[in-house]
């Protein structure tokens, strides 16, 4: 059965061993760096566990997101239910508990890609997806390996235990020590998947290992990024930041113990990669992404509309144009999803379901890392100047001597100080603030790096039909002419 958002907010009393501003951090649901993204993450599960979302949001009592479809009606009632989740955080809680459990169910979709001569982690697999489902937990992951040296492989720099590996073996399981970085929403959730998404040479078989643990495993660390939350001054003044910020950890494993029954991929270097690529797990990442990402320009370009209306600039021509251009953005994120779904596979034969279509899913990746930037800097041009001079606080305009100048000051026609002040803050929360700067970047690498993911669009993708159609146009002549 679903959790209501205070069991959600009960479970992160594990005693996890979270790191901020050096100081460790007794309690994530009551700490001021992240008391109100808990708070948000819990309204999510109050959505599906209480409230009139909870038909979209479930089924048989387990959210949508951890069903294995069956059909292209099945997909379509997924991302209906995405949609609710991504509406409740305007689009900028990416990694929230549908991402991986999107995954979980793709893992579960083709257990028998996990079995090998070496290990055999397909019971694994589907355990985990039932454990993440019938206890309706928040599931994260972490797949990038640090930035130290990229010319080196993971087994060249094992003196220095820099990436996460298999240090030893035991009857009931394995010891992993190293790192993984950019643990976005670690902090926040149950369970935390280790893994990698990036082809690995023969050699790294130490490193070839995928494993799910509690967060609040002995030996496990996770180094928190500034705290954007930490920072706002007040829901007025960061309405986004202060309540949305699912932060990003260094996730550190000192000797941690994993036992087998956590272990889904071990010492093979093409399961780990292939659990990504060959089951549906990285497919059901873009639907949820995807989804989130039609909403997030929804918002941004709601939040243009109103700012040119504030300006009183919404039909100016060129200012009626840009809107358009958003709008059409907008429409072509959505088009994104619906061919996605409408393009579906079978998984194995059907065996396992269906997942969205690959070609349309792995482009999506890349229209939305080029867009959303370009979004970005036509709502700022529409914004101009008015962006910059702010006050500093709401707390101005509650002053006796300070509120009645800002009023006279900073406002426009039909729209007074307090709301366009608010409108502004909003705005310039989502475009230009550190907070927005991580989310710009962010939509640039958010299923990894391009040179990951191109290259399977290159070697998966359409490109076979691409090639055989140009090769029958070059066979349809030669120097004689047509034949």
């Amino acid at each position: 059965m679903t959790r209501s958002g205070q069991e959600y907010l009960a479970s992160l009393r594990d005693g996890r061993e979270i790191w901020l501003d050096g100081e460790r951090i007794g309690d994530v649901a009551s700490h001021p760096a992240f008391r109100n993204t808990a708070a948000s993450i819990a309204r999510l599960y109050d959505l599906a566990h209480d409230s009139a979302h909870a038909p979209v949001l479930t089924r048989g009592g387990v959210h949508r997101a951890f069903a294995i479809p069956r059909s292209y009606g099945d997909l379509v009632a997924r991302r209906e239910a995405y949609k609710v989740w991504a509406e409740a955080s305007f689009g900028f809680l990416g990694r929230t508990p549908d991402c991986m459990a999107g995954g979980a169910a793709g893992f579960a979709a083709l257990p028998s890609l996990f079995t090998t001569d070496v290990y055999d982690g397909s019971d694994a697999a589907l355990a985990y997806h039932r454990r993440l489902a019938e206890g309706d937990l928040y599931p994260t992951f972490t797949l990038t390996n640090p930035q130290i040296d990229r010319t080196r492989p993971p087994s060249a720099q094992e003196e220095d235990d820099l990436v996460v590996r298999v240090v030893a073996e035991k009857d009931g399981g394995i010891v992993v020590r190293g790192a993984k970085t950019i643990g976005t929403a670690a902090v926040f959730g149950n369970e935390v998947l280790v893994g990698t998404i990036e082809p690995l040479t023969p050699q790294d078989v130490e490193h070839a290992v995928c494993f799910s643990v509690p967060v609040g495993t002995p030996g496990l660390r996770l180094v928190s990024r500034t705290s954007y939350e930490a920072r706002a001054r007040s829901v007025f003044d960061n309405p986004l930041s202060s309540r949305f910020d699912e932060n990003d950890a260094l996730l550190v494993c000192d000797d941690v113990f994993v036992p087998w029954e956590r272990v889904l991929a071990y010492r093979n270097v093409d399961v780990a990669f292939r659990m990504w690529w060959h089951t549906p797990a990285y497919l059901n990442f873009v639907h949820q992404a995807a989804t989130r990402f039609w909403t997030k320009l929804e918002f941004l370009t709601g939040v243009a509309i109103l700012i040119t209306k504030a300006n009183n600039t919404y039909e100016v021509p060129q200012v009626t144009q840009a809107i358009g251009r958003l709008l059409g953005r907008v429409a072509q994120a959505k088009a994104f999803v619906l061919a996605a779904e409408a393009s579906c596979e079978e998984v194995d034969g059907g065996r396992g379901g269906v997942a969205p279509g690959r070609d349309i899913s792995y482009a999506h990746r890349i229209m939305a890392g080029e867009l959303y930037p370009q979004a970005v800097q036509e709502i700022r041009l529409l914004a101009g100047g008015g962006l910059i001079q702010l006050p500093a606080s709401g707390e101005d305009l509650l002053h006796p001597e300070l509120g009645p100048l800002l009023r006279k000051y900073v406002r426009s026609p039909g729209t007074p100080a307090e709301d366009r002040v608010k409108l502004l803050k909003l705005a310039w929360d989502a475009l230009g603030s550190e907070f927005a700067g991580r989310h710009e970047q962010y939509e640039r690498f958010y299923h990894g790096a391009p040179h990951v993911y191109l290259t399977q669009q290159a070697w998966e993708g359409g490109g076979p039909a691409c090639e055989a159609l140009a090769r029958a146009c070059l066979d349809g002549y030669g120097l004689g002419g047509a034949r």
